[in-house]
C-alpha cells in the first residue's frame, strides 16, 4: 500500500473496498487508519459513501448474519456478540435476526448437534456429552436449547 493518497484516490480506495464486501462503519475507519489519512478526510470519505450507499450498518448487520448463519452455523449469541464487537447498533441486529425465520434456526441447530454428536467419538458419555455441549455453546446456541439436546441426544 502506497504511503499518501489524495482525498479522491482514497475516496475511490474505499469505494471499492465496500463495494467487493459489505463493510461496517469501524472497518472503514479501521482502512482509513491504515492509509494514514487525516480524521477530517476520514470523516469526509464516510460521509460520501454514506450518501452515494456504498456503506450501510443495517445492510452489513444482515448480509453477516445471513453468511455466518448459514454458511458457519452460528446461534444468535455468538452473532450478537461479533457484531457489538463490530459496534453495531441494538435496532441493526435486531433488524438482522429477521434474516432469519425460527423454523430454519432450529433445524439448522438440530442438524448441527446431530452431525456433532455422531463425530464424537468419545466412549464415556459425560465426556461426550461435555464436548458436545462446550461445541454448541462456543458456536453461540442458547443454553436451554443445547442442554435439552445433548440430554435427548446422548442418553
Amino acid at each position: 500500500m502506497k504511503s499518501t493518497y489524495t482525498l479522491k484516490e482514497a475516496t475511490v480506495t474505499l469505494r471499492n473496498y465496500c463495494v467487493y464486501q459489505e463493510r461496517c462503519h469501524k472497518e472503514v475507519r479501521q482502512k482509513l487508519r491504515d492509509m494514514n489519512m487525516i480524521p477530517e478526510a476520514t470523516d469526509v470519505i464516510i460521509v460520501h459513501l454514506l450518501e452515494h450507499n456504498f456503506l450501510n450498518e443495517e445492510r452489513f448487520a444482515q448480509a453477516f448474519v445471513r453468511g455466518k448463519f448459514r454458511i458457519k452455523k452460528w446461534g444468535r449469541f455468538r452473532l450478537t456478540r461479533e457484531l457489538k464487537s463490530r459496534d453495531i447498533s441494538k435496532t441493526n441486529i435486531n433488524t438482522a435476526f429477521k434474516e432469519i425465520s425460527e423454523d430454519e434456526y432450529i433445524e439448522t441447530f438440530n442438524a448441527l448437534a446431530l452431525k456433532k454428536a455422531d463425530s464424537i467419538l468419545e466412549s464415556n458419555k459425560l465426556k461426550k456429552k461435555k464436548k458436545l455441549i462446550d461445541y454448541l455453546l462456543y458456536r453461540g446456541w442458547e443454553s436451554h436449547l443445547v442442554y435439552a439436546k445433548v440430554n435427548e441426544l446422548i442418553q
